[in-house]
């Protein structure tokens, strides 16, 4: 099993060594580095009847049409929930990572997960999730993060550019993966036999590690190095952009359903006590939202989640009722890539284009291409992005 811990030392050779089928993550000759995010697949619903499986069947075809669309991407992400672990069964829930991965496999694809609060439940570990993705030589999934409060998939990747040569040559963006828990904990119960709820934001003990690591790859390349951040369950400044500030569906195309939508934090007490009714939101995730806006370079954060939500906010003011001001960053929704989970919004997965040359002035292109095969929502995060006008998203549904 690959539930790697790697110091800080040694994190480059490790990724550079594990990076995928070809070698290091790298821009394209081109000098364009394109991922492909499919999030809340929610395989292994109700096996046991026919829809079940069926709905697994369109989540692949899903996967397949979008990637045949998009052409090769350089990475793929899952971005969390890649299976309803509470409806699984202990002998067989991480096995449907075979399934999941097979289109990948077959085009010779990397990809790189971050774990949901479906794929911690009491029958389904998330390390052992781990160490079924990792079986296959495309997975850089990974561990950076030890212990039990931290999750799992807690690990950065690096990208190197068009034309190195040297994996200790400096990285041109580094990919961060986040595990913001929730679910339950693996096989455990309370003394009144309850199962174990785990906390649903990224553990202070993960964003210690995210500023260290950040501060030691900053020093060792004596520059910023622009980032993405990944993450399945938004953080706060997603919820106050859209009840607060709201999102205007030309200057932030996408679909805006999940309202109010869940963030990491909901549910518990400050203290840290769970109790859904008394304390709809603990403000757990204030120390992941400083990192974010005093970490300088990071471009956008992606989450999944909230499954009707598909739009890109840019959060560069202090939001009413928030402590924390914004620097810029783009907070973005994916698309609901899988028939598991709720809602019948029409399936798909963004797409994140980054050309070296756009690197300079911290833009990114981005779009979400359909099962369908069209693209919706294409829009540049640039400095004027929430200014400009751009085609409202249709809210189109498919069913099984």
């Amino acid at each position: 099993m690959r539930h790697t811990i790697v110091t800080l030392g040694t994190a480059l050779l490790a990724h550079s060594a594990r990076a995928s089928l070809g070698g290091p993550l790298q821009f394209s000759e081109e000098g364009t580095f394109q991922i492909s995010i499919f999030e809340d697949l929610h395989f292994g619903e109700n096996a046991w009847e026919s829809w079940g499986p069926a709905q697994d069947a369109k989540s692949i075809t899903v996967l397949n049409k979008v990637l045949d669309a998009e052409s090769r991407p350089d990475l793929v992400v899952l971005n969390g929930d890649l299976i309803t672990g509470e409806n699984t069964f202990l002998e067989n829930s991480t096995s449907y990572v075979d399934q999941i991965v097979a289109p990948f496999v077959a085009r010779g694809l990397p990809w790189a997960s971050t774990y949901g609060n479906h794929d911690g439940q009491y029958n389904l570990s998330s390390t052992a999730l781990l160490a079924r993705e990792n079986k296959y030589p495309g997975s850089l999934t990974q561990s950076m993060v030890p212990g039990r409060e931290a999750g799992v998939t807690n690990y950065y990747l690096p990208v190197y550019g068009s034309g190195t040569r040297r994996p200790w040559s400096a990285p041109k963006l580094i990919l961060w993966f986040f595990d913001s828990r929730g679910g339950s904990y693996f096989q455990e119960r309370d003394d009144e036999g309850n199962e174990v709820p785990r906390p649903n934001w990224v553990d202070y003990s993960v964003v210690r590690w995210f500023r260290r690591t950040n501060n030691y790859l900053t020093g060792r390349y004596r520059k910023t190095i622009p980032s993405l951040v990944f993450v399945h369950i938004p953080t706060n400044a997603s919820r106050a952009a859209q009840t607060v500030d709201g999102i205007n569906e030309y200057r932030e195309p996408g679909i805006n359903d999940d309202y109010a939508l869940a963030q990491q934090g909901e549910g518990w007490c400050e203290d840290g006590t769970n109790d859904n009714a008394q304390c709809p939101y603990g403000g757990q995730d204030e120390p992941l939202m400083e990192a974010l806006v005093e970490i300088p370079g990071i471009l956008g954060v992606f989450s999944g989640h909230d499954h009707g939500d598909t739009w890109c906010y840019k959060w560069d003011t202090q939001i009413e009722g928030m402590n924390i001001k914004g620097n810029g960053v783009n907070l973005c929704f994916g698309q609901h890539s899988g028939y598991g989970g709720y809602g019948n919004w029409i399936r798909g997965a963004r797409q994140v284009l980054v050309e070296e040359k756009a690197l300079k002035r911290g833009e990114l292109d981005t779009w979400i291409r359909l099962e369908s095969g069209d693209v919706v929502g294409s829009v540049s995060l640039n400095a004027t992005y929430g200014e400009e006008l751009y085609p409202a998203t249709p809210n189109d549904k498919t069913y099984l």
